[in-house]
């Protein structure tokens, strides 16, 4: 009796998964055709039947079993005690892989021990970045990782490229930053701007300074020590 059960068990799991393998195709083919510009990187069902999220150029959405119907917005889990906002979990979750993968591209300071990772996306002439210069000086044991993007001025193009371009890439920045002193060189080297800029984009950053936790979740740009320092205390040291 109870071969026949595993058996029976074996065999509904094993129609399970080939029926989701058939709906991932189905619903590739049918969101790659709508979304011709950008890449469908994943497919996955969602805990509610019927529904699947679809991972499109970084971008979470949701459809049905064939690609039929697009949804697009908010998924909330309300089953537990605790609701569960499953669209930023994964949103963030999404920011936090995209930020780990481009590292090389960005310049790196660490104080302390380095166990707690912020990023930040910024403009060499913002001035809330500068501000935000101000309130990292103030934490300890960070590593932070902060990408160029210049989006303000064709100046701020120049900056960015002569401080990634520069000997020394952390003084260049903190001479800039903490004390307005552009670093002097051409900047005519192999920069990540343009990488850059597509990380942005994925991340869907609107201004600067764009500023990220380990877990992908993004803060408000300028942000108090005090306040920052409280967000970190709820990641996961790495």
């Amino acid at each position: 009796m109870r071969r026949n059960v595993l058996g029976a068990l074996a065999i509904a799991a094993g129609l399970a998964a080939g029926a989701a393998q058939a709906n991932d195709a189905e619903i590739r083919k049918a969101i790659q055709a709508r979304f011709s510009g950008a890449q469908v990187e994943s497919v996955a069902m969602t805990p509610f039947p019927g529904i699947f999220e679809v991972v499109v150029g970084g971008r979470v959405i949701y459809t049905d079993e064939k690609g039929s119907f697009i949804f697009i917005g908010t998924l909330l889990d309300t089953r537990g005690a605790n609701e569960r906002n499953l669209t930023g979990e994964r949103t963030a979750q999404l920011a936090a892989d995209a930020l780990a993968r481009s590292t090389a591209t960005a310049i790196k300071r660490t104080r302390g021990n380095g166990k707690r990772i912020i990023y930040t996306l910024e403009d060499p002439n913002c001035g809330y970045c500068k501000a935000f210069y101000r309130e990292l000086a103030k934490l300890n044991n960070v590593t932070v990782y902060t990408f160029l993007w210049p989006i303000l001025s064709e100046d701020s193009v120049a900056k960015s490229k002569a401080v990634w371009c520069a000997r020394d890439r952390v003084k260049a920045w903190e001479d800039l930053m903490g004390r307005g002193v552009a670093p002097q060189n051409p900047g005519n080297c192999d920069t990540p701007v343009e990488r850059v800029k597509e990380l942005a984009q994925r991340l869907g950053a609107r201004g600067t300074p764009a500023v990220y936790l380990a877990d992908g979740r993004q803060l408000p740009g300028l942000i108090p020590a005090d306040r920052l320092e409280e967000a970190l205390s709820g990641v996961a040291a790495k």
